[in-house]
């Protein structure tokens, strides 16, 4: 069976001609160079050397920079690159742009809750241009890992906990970035990260070890990043963490046997940054030889700030501790790449006015974002039906720390974005409303004589410079009097709380505690006391511990952090212009303690919910398995989502009550159909979610899984029957020797609005 080729660019004839051709011309240190990148955002050389950046360039000692941007910076490189090096191997430009350049939208978390690979594929596609006319055709982007633990800051960097849902984002991302073609001067090379299973960092601590079985990677960590591959991403990211004891930067396993032999990937592998100097402290390797052999070996090709490969590779060839071949290989998969970008004919960047934000940008923005806000609740208040859509002409508090945050709009990792352009709650409103509009800070996001300050206070002590300014500057006993008094001057109270978006989200930003931080708590429930009725907006990275308010506010809505028209995008939800449609593609724990926590539960002998009847009848209160002082599910399950309008489904059809086991690549082997009706009185879109159950495998399965998704969009009283065919890809699992099979069973199979989908019919494989 031949091997596969998901990119036929990288695996062409002609550009491998172009490639063995140069690589017969280049010395061992100028294919060393070739796998030297270096964060050139400045003019010196690299920490510790005598020699400048342009040195360095003009003697093909260096392949890539990342963190230079714009016509000016760039061109100077490549000038040298192109004009005095021996060879005019051009540099590779390389930033991280995760959910925009200059246009800021949502982060991902937040895309990923519209269920929408269309959408993501446009994100990508704007960001992609921008990119370019940045002078940067490489991006770090998208991250595909599975994250189930919401503790770990880098969480609102994922597609969240599903690896049906986050391989669909996955490619809409790859698509809207590539183009299906690199040689278009607005397609920029993708970087997936990170490889792979770092969203399983043990206690959800950022840069920690993972440790889990093979059928458990294959089966739910690597499914996104193997559609990534599937739909022609040229270069793969390597991961901080180990895996089962072995680091991901050097892991061959990983890098060599399933990326390149069973996934047949063409393209290269960067370190993330100093990756590979870091597996030093990864204890597998006594000297920096040592570690950066072992990472070249393994698959890495290309030394991210790590400062190694150029250093010490190039005499361990010459001793023969390393084969010529292996530099080769890693020298091959990196010129492939610029080979396919066209960085040979087309080196330099236009120059470009200065950025601004146009009303087409600013459209877009603000409609993605709108589509990826998630209604958590909405009750009635006081008879007079549901709280959201706002209405009538009575005044409005707007109160919380993120109600004016311009800056925390943006998100982490928030590229070239700049919070100017940036609009916020407040500014929206006061647009819409005008003197109706009351507005009270509340308190800090961190503030109080809590455990959460006195950690910030150790984070000061240690990083004076990057500290936030919160905490000093309010007086929150003060400002929340404040509040209660605006909220009580007020028909209906708005609080905007949540998390810092630049330290408190993103890398480096686990937390133990998930409610509110600061005195935000203490302010939501004392505006609420007023009686005036609460709408909870939260702007997060993460999912949040909000039970209280689960239990006591009648509004909720989860922003997330939504980009340059997320102020906008938020009014335009709560007051009804636009319908939300987004679904959580992660779980809301009803306390920190259920983490991690996801939907995709593997069965238990004792469940919670199910036949006990084995046991004595005394036994079968306690000995099951649950918490004793908290509820096993989630406040806010997986593929949750409200709407202005209510859904109904019919029970769901399958086109044959029994079929034989599907063969891979075989199509269909059946189609599940159910009619979704809006019963409501507005328009609205629903996410229809089909999950499936394996009841009878070789090997346990989860309870459900989703396996189908779909977004309608139906007027008043319409109907539309959905269709979601099955086949070897939907019905496959791994056995105890990692092969994907479909086996005879049965299924049970759901379709509804969320993971608590009830509408049930079942089939068989035989």
């Amino acid at each position: 069976m031949p091997r596969p080729v998901p990119n036929a660019q990288l695996a062409g004839k002609e550009l491998n001609a172009r490639v063995e051709a140069l690589l017969k011309k280049m010395t061992l240190e100028e294919k060393i160079g070739q796998t030297v990148q270096y964060s050139a955002g400045f003019s010196t050389g690299p920490a510790g050397a005598k020699v400048s950046y342009d040195e360095l360039t003009e003697r093909g000692a260096v392949g890539s920079m990342l963190n230079v941007y714009g016509a000016e910076k760039t061109n100077h490189y490549q000038h040298i690159a192109m004009e005095k090096s021996r060879l005019h191997i051009p540099l590779l430009f390389g930033m991280d742009v995760i959910h925009g350049d200059r246009t800021t939208f949502p982060v991902p978390l937040g895309l990923a809750s519209s269920w929408d690979a269309k959408l993501v594929e446009g994100v990508a596609r704007t960001s992609a241009v921008e990119a370019r006319a940045d002078g940067i055709p490489w991006v770090f982007s998208p991250m595909v890992d599975i994250a189930r633990d919401a503790r770990w800051g880098r969480i609102v960097e994922s597609s969240g906990e599903d690896p049906y849902l986050g391989s669909a984002i996955a490619r809409g991302w790859v698509k809207g970035y590539q183009q299906d073609d690199l040689t278009k001067p607005d397609s920029v090379a993708v970087s997936v990260k990170h490889f792979a299973a770092y969203g399983a960092a043990i206690a959800g601590r950022d840069y920690n070890a993972t440790d889990m079985s093979d059928i458990t990677l294959r089966q739910v960590y690597l499914p996104p990043y193997h559609a990534a591959v599937d739909a022609g991403a040229a270069t793969l990211m390597s991961s901080f963490n180990s895996i089962n004891g072995v680091p991901a930067t050097a892991n061959p396993y990983t890098l060599t046997q399933i990326l390149r032999k069973e996934w047949g990937f063409q393209g290269m592998v960067v370190s993330d940054w100093g990756a590979v100097a870091e597996l030093l402290n990864h204890s597998i390797g006594a000297d920096g030889a040592t570690v950066a052999r072992k990472a070249l070996v393994a698959g890495v090709d290309m030394d991210m700030e790590g400062n190694l490969y150029g250093t010490t590779i190039a005499a361990q060839v010459r001793s023969g501790v390393i084969p010529e071949s292996v530099v080769d290989e890693a020298c091959r998969r990196i010129l492939r790449v610029k080979f396919a970008l066209g960085l040979f004919e087309h080196p330099y960047t236009p120059e470009s006015a200065a950025y601004e934000p146009t009303a087409e940008k600013r459209a877009q923005a603000r409609a993605v974002a709108a589509e990826t806000i998630v209604l958590l609740k909405n009750e009635a208040v006081e008879g007079a039906g549901s709280l959201l859509p706002l209405k009538g002409n009575g005044k409005v508090a707007l109160i919380g720390p993120l109600a004016d945050s311009a800056k925390d709009m943006l998100g982490s990792w928030g590229a070239l974005g700049d919070p100017k352009f940036a609009v916020s709650l407040k500014t929206a409103l006061q647009e819409r409303l005008g003197d109706r509009l009351l507005y009270a800070v509340g308190s800090g996001i961190l503030s109080g004589a809590d455990e959460e300050i006195i950690h910030h206070a150790q984070f000061i002590d240690q990083n004076p410079a990057q500290a936030p300014k919160e905490a000093a500057a309010i007086d929150d006993t003060k400002t929340i009097a404040e509040a209660v008094e605006t909220a009580k001057k007020a028909d209906v109270a708005i609080l905007a709380l949540g998390e810092s978006a630049d330290w408190m989200t993103g890398e480096a930003s686990s937390r133990v505690h998930l409610g509110l931080p600061g005195r935000q708590e203490e302010l939501l429930e004392a505006v609420a006391a007023t009686g005036k009725p609460v709408v909870l907006v939260l702007f997060t990275g993460r999912p949040t511990e909000i039970k209280w308010a689960g239990a006591h506010v009648p509004a909720i809505v989860e922003a997330w952090f939504p980009g340059i028209e997320g102020g906008h995008a938020v009014a335009d939800v709560l007051f009804g212009d636009v319908n939300p449609s987004g679904k959580l593609p992660v779980s809301f724990p009803r306390a920190v303690g259920q983490e991690p926590l996801y939907y995709a539960q593997m069965p238990t002998g004792r469940p919670a919910h199910g036949d006990l009847s084995h046991l004595p009848a005394n036994a079968q209160e306690k000995f099951m398995s649950r918490y004793l002082d908290e509820e096993n599910s989630a406040l806010y399950p997986f593929g949750w989502g409200l709407s202005y309008t209510r859904f109904s489904y019919g029970t769901p059809a399958v086109s044959n009550a029994s079929i034989a086991a599907p063969a891979a690549g075989s199509g269909a082997a059946l189609t599940v159909s159910v009619d979704v009706r809006n019963t409501g009185s507005v328009a609205g879109t629903e996410v229809v979610q089909l999950y499936l159950r394996n009841t009878a495998a070789s090997v346990e399965q989860p309870v459900r899984e989703l396996k189908g998704f779909e977004r309608v969009t139906l007027g008043p009283g319409e109907s539309k029957r959905v269709e979601f065919p099955l086949g070897f890809d939907e019905l496959s699992f791994y056995n105890v020797e990692s092969k994907r099979v479909v086996e005879a069973t049965k299924y049970k199979v759901w379709v509804g609005g969320s993971s608590l989908a009830s509408a049930e019919s079942e089939f068989e494989v035989k």
